[in-house]
C-alpha cells in the first residue's frame, strides 16, 4: 500500500510539473527536459517551492532563452515574458527585473549541472550505430578560457590574469570538458581558475574521469599525453590516441616494429612524482607503459590500440583529423551562444550561468541528433548556428509546442542546411574590417573620468 502510494505521489508531481511546463508557451524550451527520457530526473531534481510569479520551471526556461538571444539583458527576457502573458490571456507581471533576478538565484545549480550531464549522456548513449567510430563510443577532450564581469566576488575566486594592470582586466575562468564526437553533445566539464595550483587542464580532467566507460576511446591534443592520464584510463579499460608531447623524442628505430614508422614502445614511469598525486598512488601505478606510436601526415600520434589489424595507422590519422571538431564545437557555444564573456556578477551566478549556456547547446544538439535520425545524415553534417536560429524563430511564434506537425517541419528544416566538407581547409587568423579607433583603456575607469574631467579628451593617436 506505501508503493502504491508513493507511485500516486510521484504521477500526480509529474502531471503538475507537466501542468506548469505547459502553462505557457514560454517554457516550450523546457518541454524538451520533461520528454519521457528526462521527465524522472527533471522531477527529481526540482526543489520544494511555494507558488510564485516565476516558478523554477518558468525561471530555468526564461534563462535558456537568454543564452540564445542576441540581446541577453534580463530586461529583454521579462519583456519577453510579459509579451508572452498578454498573448495567452494571462495578467500580466511587473516589469520590474528583480522578481525575475531573485528566481534565477533561487534555481539549484546542482539541477542544471544533472540536466545538462543527463541530457548530454542521453544524447550519446543513443547515438545511432553508424555515427560511431568501428562500433565504439569516441569523447573529445579540450579547454578554453571564459571572461567574466571585472567585481571584486569575481575576482577573489577567478583572478584576473597577471599580465593585466589592475583595474583594467577580466576575471578569468579556465573550463575543460568532455563531448562526444558522434552527437557533439557536452558530457561532463569542470571549471576553476586560470591560473594557479590545480587551475591546469589536465587537473581538470581528472575530476571528468568518471564520464568514460569501458570500451570508450578518448581523443585529444598533445596536452593530454600523460604517462598517469594514460595509466589511468587503461585501467578503466578506455583507449586513448593523443597527438606526441613535444617534450617527449620518438625513436621508431627502437621498439618492436609494427610496419612503417609505426611501432610499440615501453614508456618507464617518470621518477619524479608529481605534486598532485598522493604517494600511495604513485606506487600503485604501472612501472611501465606499452604504448603505439605511429607516423601520419607529418605528425606522430601515440595510442594504446596495439593491434594494426583492428586499427591501421590510415585510420588513426583519420580519427585523429576529427579532433578538431571539439575545436568547433567550443566555437558554438562562444561564439554563437555568446560563452566567452559571462555575464552575472558574483561567482556562484556565474557558474550557474556557465551550465545553463552548457543545457542550452545540449537541448539543440538534441534536436540536431532527432533531425539526423529522421534525415538519414550524420549530425556532424548539420549546422549548429542554422539549428539555434531556426528554435528561436520557433520560439517567438509560439510553434514551440511540438505539435506533430510543427515537429515534422522542424526537423525538416533542421537537416536541410547542411555544413561545408572543407578538409585541411586553412585560414588566417586576420581580420579585414579595422576595429574602430578607440584607445585602450589602461588606467581603472574612476581614474580615466576623473582624467576627462580635468585635462578633456585626448587626441586620437591614428587621427
Amino acid at each position: 500500500m506505501r508503493d502504491r502510494n508513493a507511485a500516486f505521489e510521484s504521477q500526480q508531481h509529474q502531471s503538475r510539473i507537466g501542468g506548469q511546463v505547459q502553462r505557457l508557451e514560454a517554457v516550450d524550451f523546457f518541454n524538451a527536459l520533461t520528454g519521457p527520457e528526462l521527465l524522472e530526473k527533471t522531477e527529481a531534481l526540482l526543489p520544494e517551492h511555494r507558488e510564485r510569479e516565476y516558478p523554477p520551471t518558468v525561471a530555468l526556461a526564461m534563462f535558456l532563452k537568454q543564452a540564445l538571444s542576441q540581446d541577453r539583458s534580463c530586461q529583454r527576457a521579462v519583456n519577453g515574458w510579459i509579451a508572452q502573458c498578454v498573448a495567452e490571456g494571462l495578467e500580466a507581471p511587473s516589469a520590474r527585473t528583480g522578481g525575475y533576478c531573485r528566481a534565477r538565484l533561487r534555481v539549484p545549480v546542482q539541477m542544471v549541472t544533472a540536466l545538462t550531464r543527463e541530457a548530454g549522456e542521453l544524447l550519446c548513449r543513443q547515438a545511432s550505430a553508424g555515427w560511431r567510430w568501428r562500433g565504439r563510443t569516441v569523447k573529445l577532450g579540450d579547454g578554453t578560457g571564459v571572461l567574466m564581469p571585472d567585481t571584486e566576488e569575481n575576482q577573489s575566486r577567478y583572478p584576473q590574469p597577471s599580465s593585466q594592470a589592475e583595474g583594467v582586466g577580466f576575471p578569468q575562468m579556465r573550463l575543460a570538458g568532455v563531448v562526444c564526437l558522434s552527437t557533439g553533445a557536452v558530457l561532463d566539464a569542470a571549471m576553476g581558475p586560470y591560473a594557479g595550483k590545480g587551475s591546469g587542464e589536465l587537473s581538470l580532467n581528472r575530476r571528468l574521469e568518471d564520464v568514460f566507460q569501458a570500451g570508450d576511446v578518448f581523443l585529444a591534443d598533445a596536452l593530454y599525453c600523460n604517462y598517469f592520464l594514460i595509466a589511468r584510463l587503461q585501467a578503466r579499460g578506455v583507449d586513448v590516441l593523443f597527438e606526441q608531447n613535444g617534450a617527449r623524442i620518438t625513436d621508431f628505430r627502437r621498439g618492436e616494429r609494427l610496419g612503417a614508422r609505426d611501432h610499440l614502445a615501453r614508456w618507464e614511469k617518470p621518477k619524479a612524482r608529481p605534486q598532485w598525486m598522493a604517494r600511495t598512488e604513485y606506487n600503485a601505478a604501472p612501472k611501465e607503459l606499452i604504448v603505439r606510436e605511429v607516423s601520419v601526415d607529418g605528425r606522430v600520434l601515440v595510442t594504446t590500440m596495439l593491434d594494426p589489424r583492428r586499427a591501421c595507422k590510415r585510420e588513426l590519422g583519420k580519427l585523429y583529423v576529427r579532433r578538431w571538431n571539439i575545436e568547433l564545437d567550443l566555437r558554438n557555444i562562444k561564439n554563437t551562444l555568446g560563452l566567452e564573456a559571462l555575464s552575472c556578477k558574483t561567482p556562484a551566478m556565474c557558474e550557474k550561468e556557465l551550465w545553463v549556456y552548457l543545457l542550452a547547446y545540449n537541448l539543440i544538439r538534441l534536436l540536431m541528433a532527432q533531425a539526423a535520425l529522421q534525415a538519414g545524415v550524420h549530425p556532424r553534417q548539420l549546422s549548429f548556428k542554422h539549428t539555434v536560429q531556426l528554435w528561436t524563430e520557433w520560439l517567438c511564434r509560439g510553434l514551440a509546442g511540438m505539435a506533430a506537425a510543427h515537429a515534422a517541419v522542424l526537423f525538416q528544416a533542421i537537416a536541410q542546411q547542411k555544413v561545408g566538407n572543407r578538409p585541411g581547409r586553412i585560414e588566417p587568423r586576420a581580420r579585414k574590417r579595422r576595429p574602430k579607433p578607440y584607445q585602450w583603456l589602461k588606467v581603472p575607469r574612476r581614474k580615466a573620468r576623473r582624467q576627462v574631467r580635468l585635462y578633456g579628451y585626448l587626441p586620437n593617436p591614428s587621427s
